[in-house]
């Protein structure tokens, strides 16, 4: 059957609605845009036939607003609706409206995004399809001993993800059975917890991420565009992606594309998609998950199969058939631009783009939603745009990062491109006259290893790096000019520190002169903010409050979970930074709060004086 697709409605925002509009404005097809006033002088929206506003301040008032958008398309005449990433891409309950209000859903169907949504599900879809997934319970947590019996059995660490997450949210990271407690007590359904939501998988450590960039129509035709090797990331989030997947044995690329195809054949998929595998150094291959949608990057797909996937995308929803690819040609990387801090542990930022200079020349591709002037708001996603570098070859492409990571320029918000040059210079990624040893934790470990100070216990998975293996200690760099000559001079935080505070001391009598990023290399003490005081609790960037883990009157020592926001797609962890009495809560479940507002406030003297009694008795 084919369907007709003349005007499609993008139902996303930034790189990744431009991306589609450029390509339905090459096929000679329509398409009506969205956007959340913040989103108002976006270039995708300008580039689009027809725009509408999404009215609202919040990702629920705005781009996940599933009855607005329907309306818009009736409004607007569009017969298709194509939903990026991210965002409604993988609600099934949106596709199904979609398609009541007779339009084409450029995706897979309802059916398949509920047996690949949810991820117990989605366990059990790889299990009848003879797909091995990571050793883990495939039902949800009901009681402790089931987890310590678990435990036990295979060993810690243990990773406790929630049946709804993505995009690496909703995951802890536990080591021992105090910490495995400490999660269960947080959770707790009785206690009004959401345990019942998660589930658990053995951590496999050392291991790296692999995923298959597949293709299936309404005819039964199967395709793999390419592999991609994603293990470079934080927080469990991709930075750097490289396609094809370099050092993977015959039999392991062979295993992949069978498991794959198994995998789609089994809920008769019909669309884009990606299986995500873990690949161990035992050359065991384990399935994580299918992305039943575009992905971020699929770019580098794109540059080594020679095909135009959100083409390929409109021509599978239209009915007809996909193109197959036999083999690759050269190799891609993709490097996500966010306006993340690497001083910080990435932290998410905000702020004015006031400059932007992008590489160019051969080899190089810009997927970018930005331009010079543009606010990058906390309340939507970090990224502002992605660097594609390919060449004939990896050691070539490596090569071009580099030179392309010394033309790129940007400016009035922080960006990862200074942590991007190391890790290209690093033999263990590049792999030059070194063996590749990069996987999954590996960039935390080695170079985001600045720890917050409060408690170890029950804290996310992106910040469990206590069995860091390669603790280097950040730097600073400096530009001067010695005889004429100009050099650049690298000196340890710690040094820098002690010379500033050295020059505090001794040169009150001068106006300071700070050095460049002094003050930005503090990491977030849990994102608990204080304001001078150490009773009052609030949050150090506008999130929203996923769940609060204590009650008023509650005794809370130093350490304790107190509250779970979520921003940009990154969890944060509140910890209490004293000892004390919870007297008051301003927030519950599902609040937004602006950077700085009060979440909890704490009676510190309270405790102390408890304490005090404590110790007289003794």
């Amino acid at each position: 059957m084919v369907n007709r697709v003349n005007t499609i409605l993008v139902a996303n925002r930034g790189e990744i609605a431009l991306r589609v509009i450029r390509t339905a404005r090459e096929m000679n097809i329509a398409t009506v845009a969205v956007y959340a006033d913040q989103d108002r002088n976006a270039q995708y929206v300008a580039m689009a036939d027809e725009a509408y506003l999404l009215p609202g301040d919040t990702y629920r008032d705005t781009y996940l607003n599933e009855d607005v958008l329907i309306d818009i398309l009736r409004r607007s005449g569009a017969d298709a609706v194509h939903p990026g990433y991210g965002f409604l891409s993988e609600v099934a309950s949106f596709a199904d409206k979609v398609q009541r209000a007779g339009a084409v859903w450029i995706g897979p169907n309802p059916t398949a995004l509920r047996d690949l949504g949810d991820k117990i599900t989605a366990r059990r879809v790889a299990k009848h399809a003879k797909v091995p997934p990571v050793p883990g319970i495939s039902d949800p947590v009901h009681d402790m001993r089931t987890l310590l019996e678990f435990a036990h059995t295979h060993g810690y660490p243990l990773m406790l993800k929630r049946t709804d997450g993505g995009g690496g949210r909703g995951i802890t990271l536990v080591h021992d059975d105090d910490e495995l407690r400490s999660f269960y007590m947080s959770h707790d359904t009785l206690q009004g917890g959401d345990l019942d939501e998660y589930f658990v998988e053995r951590f496999i450590d050392q291991a790296r991420h692999v995923e298959t960039q597949c293709g299936r129509d309404a005819h039964g035709n199967f395709t793999v565009y390419s592999t991609r090797d994603c293990s470079v990331q934080r927080r469990n989030q991709k930075l750097i992606e490289e396609a094809p997947a370099p050092f993977l044995s015959d039999d392991i690329d062979e295993q992949l594309h069978r498991y794959s195809r198994n995998l789609f054949d089994a809920v008769d998929y019909v669309g884009l998609g990606t299986c995500e595998f873990m690949v161990t150094g035992q050359h065991k291959v384990y399935f994580l998950e299918v992305n039943p949608r575009l992905q971020v990057e699929h770019t580098v797909s794109e540059e080594v199969c020679g095909l135009d996937l959100v083409r390929e995308q409109l021509k599978i929803a239209r009915g007809e058939e996909l193109t197959q690819v036999h083999e690759t040609r050269g190799h891609s990387f993709e490097l996500r631009i966010t306006s993340e801090d690497p001083a910080t542990n990435l932290t998410p930022s905000s702020g004015t783009l006031s400059s932007i200079r992008w590489p160019s020349g051969p080899g190089i591709r810009i997927d970018s939603g930005v331009k010079e002037g543009d606010t990058i708001s906390p309340k939507f996603d970090s990224m502002m745009g992605k660097l594609v570098v390919t060449a004939q070859d990896r050691p070539t492409a490596v090569a071009r990062v580099r030179r392309a990571l010394d033309e790129l320029h940007i400016s009035g918000v922080p960006t990862p491109a200074g942590l991007y040059r190391t890790i290209f210079g690093d033999p263990a990624f590049t792999a030059e006259n070194h063996p590749f040893t990069v996987s999954t934790k590996w960039l935390e470990r080695t170079y985001l290893n600045r720890k917050p100070a409060s408690a170890d216990s029950g804290q996310p998975a992106s910040f469990a790096s206590n069995e860091s293996q390669d603790d280097k200690a950040a730097t600073e760099s400096f530009v001067m000019e010695v005889n004429n000559r100009r050099v650049k001079l690298t000196l340890p935080v710690d040094i820098v520190d002690s010379l500033t505070g050295s020059a505090r001391a001794h040169a009150s009598h001068r106006p300071t002169q700070p050095l460049r990023g002094q003050g930005l290399r503090e990491v977030p003490d849990g994102t608990a903010g204080t304001s001078g005081d150490p009773g009052v609790i609030s949050a150090a960037m506008q999130a929203t409050v996923t769940r609060v883990n204590v009650a008023e009157g509650q005794s809370v020592a130093k350490g304790d979970l107190l509250v779970v926001l979520e921003s940009m797609k990154m969890e944060n962890y509140v910890y209490a930074p004293v000892a004390g009495t919870i007297t008051k809560i301003l927030v519950s479940a599902s609040d937004g709060v602006e950077a700085g507002a009060t979440l909890i406030t704490i009676d510190v003297h309270a405790a102390d004086g408890d304490q005090a009694q404590k110790g007289d008795r003794r």
